[in-house]
């Protein structure tokens, strides 16, 4: 209805000392009761900007609450109600990786693969589960993991000039992401620390972490 403001948030809170510490904000959202009026300001920065562009592709890597921009996209492009409001139709490709510990931590799993029912041609979902799913080292399966199991897929769609990459969640992936597109690079005769800060100075390298 264009009056509605959604938030996914993670509850903080870790030991110091022998006590428990809590996060200032996410304690009070989780706390604070419903009916309670919030001033809310914003939205700040641009780094996580959706392209305009309709034909755009966009690849998107998260972990935990970062998933919050993805799933913003995703019902701009894919959500029924939000296609007749916004009058933006999406057409290229979409492809989100999701990393989480367990299956019951994978947030709006189900919108996610109701979208990749609804438009396959359109929507590629891959997740990493990273206590139920083992890496090709045996090892646990983060999304840096499968960042390199489609490593050629992902740079492949990398060199169109319409592809957005965003990357949002635990800063630990970063390395690991790296890792897998400077081997995909060098397949080709390419080197990633050179591409990657073109790709950044494009508008086309989105990172958000911490």
């Amino acid at each position: 209805e264009g009056n509605t403001v959604s938030l996914c948030v993670r509850h903080l809170q870790y030991e110091l000392d022998g006590e428990t510490i809590n996060g200032v904000c996410s304690t009070y959202l989780c706390d604070v009761e419903p009916g309670t009026k919030v001033k809310i300001t914003g939205p700040v920065g641009k780094e996580m900007l959706l392209p305009e562009d309709e034909e755009a592709n966009v690849i998107m890597l998260a972990t935990g609450t970062g998933i919050a921009p993805m799933r913003t996209y995703l019902r701009r492009m894919f959500e029924s109600k939000e296609r007749e409001q916004n009058g933006w139709k999406f057409r290229g490709k979409a492809w989100l990786f999701m990393g989480a510990p367990k299956t019951a931590n994978l947030l709006y799993d189900e919108d996610f693969l109701h979208y990749e029912k609804e438009y396959p041609d359109n929507f590629r979902y891959t997740k990493a589960i990273s206590r139920e799913q083992q890496n090709p080292k045996g090892g646990r399966m983060y999304i840096q993991d499968r960042v390199a199991e489609h490593a050629d897929e992902i740079f492949a769609m990398i060199e169109d000039p319409k592809t957005h990459v965003y990357i949002c969640g635990l800063r630990g992936m970063e390395p690991g992401i790296d890792e897998a597109m400077s081997a995909a690079a060098e397949a080709k005769g390419l080197d990633w620390s050179e591409l990657r800060p073109a790709l950044k100075k494009a508008h086309r390298w989105h990172v958000e972490t911490y």
